[in-house]
């Protein structure tokens, strides 16, 4: 008796849809990114490995990593003018998210971090509509000014200060997001024209000569919780170099305003990460801001975005 396999369904087979899951699975490795850096970074009154150590140190663990992969895969060197937008992807993934993220962790609860997360997809379409040279509507620039408005409200609010006072590690986690906005989209049009692995990878080697010595002089020294190097290895692995495999590769094959609209998940998984993970406690007002962030991202997706002239090489 011959059986026959069933075909894949035909929308799977198209790019679009294809990017729109493979971004997803993106967004579910780097929603435990969070979480997972906290138990690295511990608290204030239990402290583990140092922020710069944990940025930089997943950077090294995944750049090795890199490097077995690309002579495996016999990727060919980077173009010329490859070179520079493969560093400011490198400026923004390699160094810029992290460090900011991993030095504000020890500071404000994964929960709450996850607010501020919220913005990141209008971030990151504002950042690719640029690059692509599109030209979003007075709409969608009136959804990522309140988008970012509640965010930092937020912010201030939880702040725990007098007056309208912003919290030094909500304004790294700011910084993060604006560094994770430019280094997604430049990565997602270098995927255009190489292997979305490639991309992550290159960017990974090319930033090794800071992050090893600098990982290296700030290595720990003394003994840490079991649960601080699972969650250092979480992020070096799945956080650094999984996730980018498939959230480059769906930003490319979908385009990265559309795609990155899938991180509306991201904010809610982190949460849901977190509670369990750390024992953090989801309240009602962190709720109601990230919905009605998420709410502005949603609305801010159904303004028109017009197309223009085609992307020229960086």
């Amino acid at each position: 008796m011959t059986t026959h396999s069933l075909p894949a369904p035909r929308w799977i087979d198209r790019p679009a849809n294809k990017g729109l899951m493979l971004g997803l699975l993106g967004v579910v490795i780097f929603a435990l990114t969070l979480p997972m850096t906290r138990l690295a970074v511990g608290t204030v009154d239990a402290p583990q490995m140092s922020g710069v150590f944990v940025a930089l140190g997943r950077a090294v663990v995944a750049a090795l990593l890199s490097v077995a992969f690309l002579v495996a895969t016999r990727a060919p060197l980077p173009r010329r003018e490859d070179l520079l937008p493969l560093a400011i992807t490198s400026a923004g993934v390699v160094f810029g998210f992290p460090l900011f993220t991993s030095v504000a962790m020890r500071y404000v609860e994964a929960v709450h971090a996850s607010v501020i997360v919220g913005v990141l997809p209008l971030a990151t379409a504002a950042v690719g509509a640029l690059l692509h040279r599109q030209r979003p509507s007075v709409g969608f620039w009136a959804c990522a000014a309140l988008g970012s408005a509640l965010v930092v409200g937020f912010a201030v609010l939880r702040s725990g200060s007098a007056g309208l006072t912003l919290h030094p590690a909500d304004a790294l986690l700011l910084a993060a997001m604006l560094c994770a906005a430019v280094g997604y989209a430049y990565g997602a049009r270098l995927s255009q024209r190489m292997r979305a692995e490639h991309v992550i990878c290159w960017a990974l080697v090319i930033a090794l000569p800071l992050t090893l010595p600098l990982a290296t002089l700030t290595r720990p020294q003394a003994v840490l919780q079991a649960s601080a190097w699972w969650g250092f290895a979480y992020t070096a692995v799945f956080s650094m170099w999984i996730g980018f495999f498939a959230w480059y590769r769906g930003l490319a094959l979908g385009g990265t305003v559309r795609v990155s609209q899938v991180q509306l998940v991201q904010p809610f998984l982190g949460m849901l990460f977190a509670v369990p993970l750390l024992g953090e406690r989801l309240d009602a007002v962190t709720l109601g801001f990230a919905i009605a962030v998420i709410a502005t991202v949603f609305i801010g997706k159904k303004m028109p975005v017009h197309a223009s002239a085609p992307t020229e090489h960086v």
